[in-house]
């Protein structure tokens, strides 16, 4: 997707994984005006799509975490920029099984783990059992507005 200054930009790069993501124009600009709607600024976000493996690395190095996850978020927005700044690694393999286990589809989870970290940036968390719920339910009010129905 072409930066546009006004808007700002979107991109998902797969390293090492498939995702099977269609649409990747309509999704980066939905995924945009979320962020315009809670924060009223523009954004330039990176979406990396890998495997557990890097993810996991990651996790300790950055997180110090030792556990796998589905996402990482790293908002690298300036303290008074006129712009939201991201980048958000994304496990297919974590999403896959999370999938599995919920029973969704696949394509609907990757979705939510997609807005999960755009919602992020907005500055909702998941730390606490209420974080959670609250993330929970932004996430399925954006996959319905996304989806339809």
């Amino acid at each position: 997707m072409k930066e546009n200054l006004e808007t700002g930009y979107c991109q998902f790069t797969n390293h090492g994984v498939r995702t099977a993501l269609g649409e990747k124009i309509k999704l980066g600009t939905f995924v945009l005006d979320l962020i315009q709607h809670y924060r009223k600024k523009p954004a330039q976000l990176q979406y990396t799509f890998v495997n557990d493996t890097f993810l996991y690395e990651m996790n300790l190095q950055y997180l110090q975490h030792d556990t796998y996850t589905d996402i990482i978020t790293f908002d690298l927005s300036e303290a008074k920029s006129p712009m939201i700044m991201g980048d958000i690694y994304i496990s297919v393999d974590r999403v896959k099984e999370n999938a599995r286990l919920a029973n969704l589809p696949f394509q609907q989870e990757l979705h939510r783990v997609i807005f999960h970290g755009a919602l992020h940036l907005c500055g909702f968390g998941d730390k606490t059992p209420a974080q959670t719920k609250k993330m929970r339910a932004l996430e399925d009010e954006w996959l319905l507005k996304y989806f339809g129905g």
